[in-house]
């Protein structure tokens, strides 16, 4: 691991936006600020020969347009940071989150409508009930680490149900994710990173080879049975966006929730205000995902050269839109370092914006409010216990491990 850059904003040129360093174990609220007030287009220098510097895009403002310009940056190379620093993603083209234009718009709206607000409606009976057990049982035992005994499952096991992944398979899944995306262990190795998406793919060849002789009411049935132009999809289209489902499905929501419980710690003042309905579920979820921001970065790179801030950015040129500096913008959110659950309006990018927004908004928003309702009803005071572990990534953020002291409803306060 490189040298931990500075991280109190006095030498934005210093900075290595890709070093997992600087986005593990301090604040960097004073880095994003300097960066968004002094270099809104920020250039990253190369690390080495091997590895290209990259352009960084902090404002809220800049960041939607970015994200809204899929004909100047486009997603076809690549959407996060490590793979387009090694030159490209191997599924551009063919997986969602990383394919463009009419291929991407038929697969889009092959899987919309297993994942919009109406067809979710149904699901959400399930996630609740799941939800309200697994915090039935935390709040009896009281002491639990929240990211492991709770957060950790809620939303592995909404995206398993969707996708049709039996129950005995689920821990194995929810392992593969965790080392494919880098996120637990700083020690990990890229053949173990490299290993565990193997075996995520190969999980996934088997179960569409199944679906395909025999579909079931799941998401791998629709891709594995969908046609786009009359054709069937390909095998490897089919695996490759069942994996990109089940790592959306499923690190950024349980970070998301790990997270909203450590905000309640840190902000009593707003876990009272949810408690006695002075804030309302719905901003309370909108206000934790744009606080917890679990995906720090998207990555895009120029088709044409274009202009910004009066800088040129270079057709080929690497560009990285920062979700966790935008969320934090002054200019679009008043008083941003606060913890608001009145927060309005809210418009932060957490879930993205425009062609590839979130596909799975709407499912993390009901998870996030079955376990804000859950908690709410449950719980009269949470308290961290010990220190907590925050994940090792450039990608995501948030806790691997959480402990908490959860005081049930209705206990004494002695």
């Amino acid at each position: 691991m490189s040298t931990p850059p500075t991280t109190d904003g006095s030498d934005p040129a210093g900075l290595d936006l890709a070093d997992v360093a600087l986005h593990v174990g301090t604040d960097q609220a004073e880095v994003w600020r300097r960066l968004r007030d002094e270099h809104p287009l920020y250039w990253n220098p190369a690390r080495d020969d091997d590895t290209p510097g990259f352009w960084a895009v902090t404002r809220h403002a800049d960041v939607c347009a970015v994200y809204r310009d899929a004909a100047t940056f486009t997603s076809q190379r690549g959407n996060l940071l490590t793979a387009l620093l090694r030159g490209g993603d191997t599924g551009a083209g063919q997986m969602i989150a990383v394919t463009d234009g009419p291929r991407h718009h038929a697969i889009r709206s092959l899987l919309a409508p297993s994942l919009g607000p109406r067809a979710l409606t149904r699901l959400a009976a399930k996630v609740t009930a799941t939800t309200e057990r697994l915090l039935d049982s935390a709040v009896a035992r009281r002491d639990v680490d929240f990211a492991h005994d709770v957060a950790a499952h809620i939303p592995l096991t909404t995206i398993c149900d969707l996708l049709g992944v039996p129950t005995d398979d689920r821990a194995f899944i929810q392992r593969q994710t965790s080392v494919a995306l880098g996120s637990d262990n700083p020690d990990q190795s890229p053949t173990e990173i490299w290993l565990a998406r193997n075996e995520i793919l190969l999980y996934f060849r088997e179960l569409c080879g199944l679906r395909r002789r025999t579909p079931a009411d799941d998401l791998v049935s629709v891709l594995a049975n969908g046609r786009i132009d009359g054709e069937e999809i390909s095998e490897d289209e089919v695996v490759l966006n069942c994996y990109s489902l089940i790592l959306g499905g499923d690190e950024t929501a349980r970070l998301s929730m790990a997270g909203a419980v450590a905000a309640f710690a840190a902000w009593p003042e707003q876990w009272h205000r949810l408690q006695t309905g002075q804030a309302g579920l719905a901003a309370a979820v909108e206000e934790v995902l744009r606080w917890t921001t679990p995906a720090l970065h998207a990555g895009r790179t120029a088709r044409y050269d274009t202009d910004l801030h009066g800088r040129t950015i270079k057709a080929g040129d690497i560009v990285t839109v920062w979700n966790v500096a935008a969320n934090f913008d002054e200019r679009e959110f008043a008083e941003p370092g606060e913890f608001d659950l009145g927060r309005k309006p809210n418009r932060h990018v957490s879930f993205g914006y425009g062609t590839h927004f979130c596909l799975g908004a709407s499912l993390a928003r009901i998870e996030l409010s079955a376990l804000l309702a859950g908690l709410r009803d449950r719980v009269q005071r949470i308290e961290i216990s010990a220190a907590p572990a925050r994940i090792f990534s450039n990608f995501l953020a948030g806790y691997s491990s959480l402990p908490v002291t959860l005081t049930p409803a209705g206990a004494s306060r002695s």
